[in-house]
């Protein structure tokens, strides 16, 4: 097997220059070509037939969304996006990724970022290059499905008691895949979903709003103290580890920035072990498509502790089956599913 074949399109020079330099620094992937703008990208990727493409969010002429989108209509290959740290950039970054793009990478915006960088870039291009080409084409349909679809009607408001509760973690391809499962559930779901999904603050927030607008039931990023509703899905913010516990008759949200777990804050085995210690409800455990294994522990742990359910997705429509195939190595899950059915055996475990 040859080099990972990788092209660089991004408008600023130095930019370019960068990541050609830390790509190259691999014996494993060799940077075929470098555009300075979507258009130009586009026009390369049909000539040059790279593996990889890494591409800026904001250009001129056509801009990475624009730009992605042509490529998954006319050509589908693997794509990661590089978005700034800011509001603007993290929501055409989660409408990247829900229309096909593999993965992202922030931007670096200081000296200590960009020499924090080099393992980032290497790694997500190395994992990129083993994602099936058909998840991401499938990616790119369901969005056009559900484009054509009318904006969902929300619950009323209210607060709604439960006796079960939802937690989830996912990472790498994780915002296509909770688009799915949080898709599947009707509005009037009488439990609280708990999700935590690796990304950087203000995307989880743009994560959120997204999910709002293309689901059902409730999407909203967790704040500290929050009261648990039914019908509702808490994702947990950049930067913060997300915890449950029950005061005075109710379950509220916690949130802290103590160590990384996993290399994660927000980890999902901190969000598990929470939810495990909950032992007034029945507790379901989701774990899906990302790097690492993040949660696997923490499932194991809610296995032995009483869990009601376990659900690990399968390998076949992960973008990276490396959390879920650690759980499943575990012997702790219950059920291993494709995403696009993981919504209708929550529903069945519930009685929804």
């Amino acid at each position: 097997m040859g080099p990972i074949k990788v092209l660089v399109v991004d408008d600023s020079l130095f930019m370019r220059k960068f990541i050609v330099r830390l790509a190259e620094e691999d014996e494993s992937i060799q940077v075929i070509g470098t555009a300075r703008n979507g258009a130009e990208g586009v026009r390369m990727v049909k000539e040059l037939r790279p593996d990889i493409v890494t591409m800026d969010v904001e250009m001129p002429e056509m801009n990475g969304l624009e730009a992605l989108a042509k490529i998954m209509e006319e050509l589908p290959t693997r794509v990661i996006m590089l978005s700034s740290l800011t509001r603007e950039g993290a929501d055409v970054t989660i409408k990247a990724l829900q229309s096909g793009a593999v993965d992202f990478i922030a931007k670096p915006d200081s000296y200590a970022d960009f020499a924090e960088a080099r393992n980032e870039i290497i790694g997500k291009i190395k994992t990129a290059a083993r994602t099936p080409l058909s998840i991401l084409i499938s990616a790119r349909r369901s969005l056009n499905r559900a484009a054509r679809r009318e904006t969902p009607l929300k619950p009323a408001g209210g607060l709604k008691p439960f006796s079960q509760i939802v937690a989830v973690g996912t990472s790498t391809g994780g915002p296509k895949a909770l688009e799915t499962v949080l898709g599947g559930f009707p509005e009037d779901i009488p439990f609280p979903v708990l999700v935590v999904q690796h990304m950087p603050p203000r995307f989880t927030a743009s994560l959120a709003e997204r999910l709002n607008q293309v689901c059902r039931i409730s999407v909203a990023e967790a704040k500290d103290g929050q009261l648990l509703q039914g019908g509702t899905a808490y994702i947990a913010p950049g930067g913060f580890h997300m915890t449950v516990a029950m005061k005075r008759g109710e379950y509220r949200i916690a949130l802290h920035q103590e160590e990384p777990q996993n290399r994660h804050r927000p980890s999902v085995d901190v969000l598990f072990h929470s939810v495990t210690e909950l032992s007034g409800l029945k507790r379901h455990f989701v774990l899906m498509t990302g790097m690492g294994s993040d949660g696997a522990k923490g499932m194991a742990y809610a296995k032995r502790h009483g869990a009601s359910s376990t659900i690990a997705e399968a390998q076949e429509t992960c973008v990276v089956f490396g959390m879920p195939r650690t759980a499943i190595e575990l012997n702790c899950v219950d059920h291993v599913l494709p995403v696009t059915v993981i919504a209708a055996k929550i529903r069945q475990l519930t009685s929804v």
